[in-house]
């Protein structure tokens, strides 16, 4: 595991309010890490869980 960000870092990098992320943390769409009572969450499980949402058309492309 590497570096670590938090919910405003990670609601930058999404483009995103941080209300958005901890209702996303609520409702399990995304997983992070609880440390000192705090979230943290590490950029690649990020990544990997974007990718996963990926959609593609009708056409096979992705949209």
């Amino acid at each position: 595991m590497g570096r670590l960000i938090d919910v405003d870092e990670l609601a930058q990098y999404l483009k995103l309010k941080k209300q958005t992320i901890y209702n996303w943390l609520h409702e399990g769409k995304i997983s992070g890490i609880k440390v000192g009572g705090v979230w943290r969450f590490d950029p690649k499980d990020i990544d990997i869980w974007l990718k996963s949402r990926v959609r593609l058309n009708k056409a096979g492309e992705k949209k």
